[in-house]
């Protein structure tokens, strides 16, 4: 992340800049959007084992979406008596499908007896998603930290949650905060800070076609989210520095 500087908080907003344009970044100021509950192992964690319910795992119709996405391509003028697109709305709905799969992770946690007091980050998490609003992929890396409370949680679980707030439509913005709640909520992190750079294709493909264009969005959480020591912390180690 070269040439992103940190900068000031001004209305609500961490201002920075990448390569000399100024970029507002979301910080905790704003209201949270509330992430849905996961399964949580470990006596101590601020909440238990959280039932599924319909949202958490919607059962997908393959069989309406299949004949959906025929008529979507066939309207579009595309001829699907072709050999080489005859299976294409079977394929299509397929991989919508394995795109929408959110796998509910149980996240482990383990308690912090030796009393743990830095931060504890994953860099360069790969994630892939769709943007709500037009249905086409993003995709790009999450670095996740956090600084632990009674609890440490799996280090594996951290890519988990990333997956697991990527598989459905989704906004860059959104799935950020919703990182940066969750741990701050459910592990009882003291404070937990994401960062996501991605590329849009619904911005690189389509429209303005800016090619090699990348978004940065910010999130901080818990109760020592405006303590500037722990934000220079972590965008030191993100290196998102100045």
């Amino acid at each position: 992340m070269t040439g992103l500087h940190p900068h000031y908080e001004q209305n609500g907003h961490f201002v920075t800049h990448i390569n000399g344009h100024a970029v507002s970044q979301m910080t905790a100021i704003a209201p949270a959007l509330r992430p849905r509950d996961l399964p949580v192992d470990g006596a101590a964690s601020s909440v238990g084992p959280a039932e599924q319910t319909d949202e958490d795992a919607p059962r997908a119709d393959l069989h309406a979406a299949q004949r959906a996405a025929a008529a979507f391509l066939q309207a579009l003028g595309l001829d699907l008596d072709k050999e080489e697109l005859r299976e294409t709305p079977a394929r299509m709905t397929r991989a919508y499908a394995e795109l929408f799969d959110a796998r509910r992770p149980t996240l482990t946690t383990f308690p912090n007896d030796a009393g743990y007091d830095e931060l504890v980050l994953a860099r360069a998490i790969p994630f892939r998603t769709v943007c709500e609003h037009h249905l086409l992929p993003f995709s790009g890396v999450a670095h996740v930290a956090y600084l632990p409370g009674e609890r440490l949680l799996g280090l594996s679980k951290l890519a988990r949650l990333v997956e697991f707030f990527a598989a459905r439509p989704q906004t860059q913005e959104r799935m950020t905060r919703q990182l940066a709640d969750y741990l701050a909520a459910k592990l009882s992190a003291r404070w937990a800070g994401v960062v996501l750079e991605a590329e849009h294709s619904c911005m690189t493909l389509r429209g303005v076609r800016a090619q090699g264009t990348k978004t940065v969005t910010t999130a901080l959480a818990g109760p020592l989210r405006a303590d500037p020591q722990q934000r220079a912390e972590f965008l030191t180690l993100t290196n998102a520095q100045d």
